[in-house]
């Protein structure tokens, strides 16, 4: 048995080795990005061979984020939509309406955080404004909503013309949205679906505390909570109140 022990033991080593060789080479296959996994689930290839990229928020917002960037259907939009997402959500949410928006000549930007939402807003900003893009408006859901009524108060890089607040609480971690709401004019729009306890109750009392100019409510029949509330009767009430404050024209 000592005979073959070592021609084994030899044939075994060289296997190894092919083994890691390949094993070497497919890491590296690997690790480059492809078309793929740019979709993040919910984009076609072209979307994201046109669209997806990598958005860089800072320590507090995260870096490497999942973003996707579309211009308006005409080109050359003026105004951009920031979506931010709700708790354990991603990008994918708002993937449903991005075609209502660039047809109605908006640029659409969103993203998914886990970390700072109102860095990720900032850091969208700026890439908006290197596509050319000159205003804003903010739509969030729950968190994404909280984090964009407080991102209205913090310095922008561009200016923000309009809110949409779905389902949002007052308070989210360290976003206290009842405090930013009491010093925000800009217009904002205030949403929620009646059986969706409480955030229908949080966006009664956002709106009642809100300063913002031209302020609206509307407590929509139903239970959905955060995006889906577009899609169950509120995306023609948002689009005509983005229309009227941060139209696509600019």
């Amino acid at each position: 048995m000592k005979r073959i022990v070592l021609p084994v033991a030899l044939a075994a080593t060289a296997l190894l080795l092919t083994a890691c060789s390949s094993s070497g080479s497919s890491t590296k296959a690997a690790a480059a990005p492809s078309p793929t996994a740019k979709t993040y689930g919910c984009l076609t290839g072209e979307q994201a061979a046109k669209g997806s990229f990598a958005l860089d928020a800072g320590t507090a917002g995260g870096t490497g984020l999942d973003a996707y960037y579309r211009d308006s259907d005409a080109g050359g939009a003026r105004t951009g939509v920031i979506f931010s997402h709700q708790l354990s959500g991603s990008l994918c949410e708002w993937a449903p309406v991005f075609d209502e928006f660039t047809k109605a000549g908006y640029a659409v930007l969103a993203f998914t955080s886990e970390g700072d939402v109102t860095e990720g807003i900032k850091a969208s900003a700026v890439r908006l404004k290197e596509k050319g893009v000159t205003g804003l408006a903010l739509i969030g859901a729950s968190k994404g909503g909280t984090s964009s009524l407080v991102a209205a108060k913090l310095d922008s890089p561009l200016p923000i013309k309009a809110v949409v607040s779905l389902s949002s609480p007052d308070v989210f971690n360290q976003l206290n949205a009842g405090l930013a709401v009491k010093s925000v004019k800009i217009p904002t729009y205030f949403a929620a679906e009646e059986m969706d306890a409480p955030f229908a109750a949080n966006a009664k009392e956002l709106y009642d505390a809100s300063v913002a100019e031209d302020k609206q409510l509307k407590i929509y029949p139903g239970g959905n909570h955060g995006a889906p509330l577009l899609k169950d009767g509120a995306l023609p009430d948002v689009k005509a109140y983005l229309a009227k404050h941060a139209p696509a024209a600019g």
